[in-house]
């Protein structure tokens, strides 16, 4: 009998070590982390895997200002980023405001147990519909997340994270969205080679995934950015 009084205390602790945070006060903690980080200059190496287009390694720097800014200036030219056709930072996939947050127990990422959260905005605006989250709790990050929108199809972003984790900023980003929802800018048209799908392979291509791939090689993160670093961005 003592043994099972201890069994059951010792499932208690553990049990209360998992979860530190009730659902909604996680969501909000891992919020307010993310949303410390205001703006940010890095150096960085992008791969773009999308089934029609032959893209080339991307190399130069990324600039970001929350909530939404971003552009990257590549080595041999300027390369405007498809802001508005894919989100390529965490803010910008976790909803603001005020938000419902359903506890959706735990789960697994490359062996480390995470809590696994869903997130509804209570603003229609915000373009998300849903967000899935799994939360390193010990650490307090994002290791993924799992984004339905209304425009853009379902993105879903893996973080790595390991030299930066002083900002909270991860090493690499693995972002992955329907194709079909995916358009690059006309201010990149230099970067790449585009097959436009005929339409008897709609049907084919509709199914598939592209990739975007970030290595984040350095961050200078709160320096102030100035708007000006974004002046002429393409809607």
């Amino acid at each position: 009998m003592r043994r099972f009084w201890l069994l059951v205390l010792a499932l208690l602790f553990l049990q209360g070590s998992v979860y530190a945070y009730d659902a909604e006060q996680l969501y909000y903690k891992l919020r307010d982390k993310v949303l410390l980080v205001k703006d940010y200059t890095a150096d960085v190496k992008m791969k773009v895997d999308i089934t029609y287009m032959r893209i080339p390694m991307l190399q130069g720097k990324l600039y970001f200002k929350a909530p939404n800014k971003m552009r990257m200036e590549r080595k041999g030219g300027i390369s405007i980023l498809p802001r508005k056709n894919v989100n390529l930072t965490l803010n910008n996939l976790i909803p603001n405001g005020k938000v419902t947050v359903i506890d959706a127990g735990i789960g697994t990422i490359n062996g480390k147990a995470v809590r696994i959260l869903k997130v509804i905005p209570e603003d229609e605006a915000s373009g998300i519909v849903l967000s899935k989250i799994w939360i390193d709790e010990t650490a307090m990050l994002a290791l993924r997340t799992e984004t339905t929108t209304q425009n853009e199809g379902t993105v879903i972003m893996d973080l790595e994270f390991g030299k930066f984790l002083k900002y909270s900023l991860p090493d690499k980003v693995t972002i992955t969205m329907d194709v079909k929802e995916y358009k690059l800018p006309k201010g990149i048209t230099m970067d790449y080679s585009e097959v436009t799908p005929s339409a008897a392979k709609d049907e084919k291509v509709k199914n598939k995934k592209g990739v975007i791939e970030i290595h984040y090689l350095s961050y200078a993160v709160n320096t102030g950015l100035s708007d000006a670093v974004f002046k002429g961005e393409e809607e």
